[in-house]
């Protein structure tokens, strides 16, 4: 993990969840394999419960998810915060990726995601998208996610491992669940999405 990734989740946590340390909330890590470092530490607070989640046993994973678009072993509504950095450029299918994370959330849960925006090639095992504000802000229109806060560090920072290539992107939502018509259309959406992706798979 790149050192301004870190920093821009260390940001999130500050603006975020400064106020809820005395609170007892569920977190999870999705894409939390520790390949070069994990968010852990940003989130090692007495009474908060972190989980890494990804798709086969390693360092920093909780839970296994054996179908990376269907999370049978998360319940819906159970999950306070649920973050992810550095892996949304390597799931092929980032829709279905975000419906399953509003699933999740509880009402008024929030989310934090961060991609780049630039960079190399590095497939892991493959390497799909580049996130710019715009495309963050169109995932999240099926949700019942509401976007607070979308920006990328298109300037240099001059950060000392190289950080500035990637131009992290970061999504921060909320869960609204007091609209019907959004649940209606988030659940639509999912199994329209989900069923139409198991299809044309097959």
């Amino acid at each position: 993990m790149h050192q301004s990734s870190y920093d821009k989740m260390a940001s999130f946590k500050e603006k975020y969840l400064s106020t809820k340390t005395n609170e007892k909330l569920k977190i999870l890590d999705i894409g939390s394999c520790d390949v070069n470092g994990t968010y852990k530490p940003i989130f090692n607070v007495s009474g908060w419960e972190y989980y890494g989640v990804d798709t086969a046993k390693d360092k920093n994973v909780d839970i296994i998810i054996n179908d990376p678009y269907s999370w049978n072993k998360i319940k819906s509504n159970s999950v306070d915060v649920v973050i992810s950095g550095q892996a949304f450029e390597h799931i092929e299918y980032p829709w279905l990726t975000i419906l399953e994370i509003s699933r999740i959330l509880k009402p008024e849960g929030l989310c934090c995601i961060i991609a780049p925006a630039g960079g190399p090639d590095h497939k892991y095992p493959v390497d799909c998208w580049r996130f710019h504000p715009d495309g963050f802000k169109a995932l999240v229109k099926l949700t019942k996610l509401d976007v607070l806060e979308v920006y990328a560090q298109w300037d240099s920072n001059n950060y000392p491992d190289g950080s500035d290539v990637w131009q992290d992107c970061v999504l921060i939502c909320k869960k609204n669940n007091n609209n019907i018509f959004l649940k209606i259309k988030a659940f639509l959406a999912y199994k329209m999405l989900y069923y139409s992706f198991k299809i044309a798979i097959m």
